[in-house]
């Protein structure tokens, strides 16, 4: 975290079809800069300018467009910016690193409603279950999509969460192909839910009437669970207690 004193300011120049191992150089340095905690960044796109290649480049030029500059420009300690040079020279292959002295008068901070007081997040770790269920997208219940009144099925029954996926490939228990083609309108469909195994087995015969055809797995599960408003959620826990 920065802090008011001395430090340093980072201008990295290169193209903006520079690419690192199938990327976009810019947007690879920033993700590299982010997930090593520094403290901010700025990506600006030139209008135009030339680099080591001396040629001209300018919006003007349509054939040449991509080749504009691009600046990403951060400020941190002495320290955090020895620690990422090396990758930095390695990331920006032919392009430009320039760094001057800066001093930090005033460092940017989190709004209050992010920083919460500082209150550290909290991990909580347990046992569960996880709930699979394969079915078609063409399978109904009550005249409407199976995978659909499943979800409401499980929200009803305050299962914690739920997400469907729709499968691009597949068979099922009549060996036939399912493509991801246009014609195609019964598709895998796979709906995973942890919560549980008491919540997940008390709507088992729920699922035993809706589901004529398709497969259900339970399986144990590590939950790990990060969470910042606990203390707000406590409280609640209490009010209801």
């Amino acid at each position: 975290m920065l802090k008011p004193g001395p430090g340093k300011k980072v201008g990295i120049y290169v193209a903006e079809d520079q690419q690192y191992h199938g990327s976009p150089t810019y947007a690879a340095i920033l993700d590299y800069l982010f997930f090593h905690g520094v403290s901010g960044a700025t990506v600006t796109r030139g209008i135009a300018g030339f680099g080591a290649d001396h040629h001209m480049h300018t919006t003007r030029l349509v054939d040449v467009v991509q080749r504009l500059p691009i600046k990403v420009e951060f400020i941190e300690t002495v320290e955090k910016i020895e620690e990422l040079l090396p990758k930095l020279h390695q990331m920006v292959g032919t392009g430009l690193i320039e760094m001057h002295d800066t001093t930090i008068v005033k460092p940017a901070v989190k709004e209050q409603s992010e920083a919460r007081g500082d209150v550290p997040a909290l991990k909580r770790e347990g046992k569960a279950k996880m709930m699979r269920i394969y079915i078609g997208e063409n399978d109904k219940w009550n005249g409407r999509p199976l995978y659909d009144e499943i979800v409401k099925g499980l929200r009803a029954h305050d299962i914690a969460g739920v997400t469907v996926y729709r499968g691009i490939l597949g068979y099922g228990a009549n060996r036939r192909i399912h493509k991801e083609v246009t014609f195609s309108h019964d598709r895998p469909i796979l709906i995973s839910t942890v919560d549980t195994e008491e919540k997940l087995k008390a709507f088992a015969p729920i699922l035993d009437q809706m589901v004529q055809q398709g497969l259900v797995v339970l399986s144990d599960v590590d939950v790990i669970k990060y969470t910042r408003d606990y203390q707000q959620g406590e409280r609640r826990q209490e009010t209801k207690t």
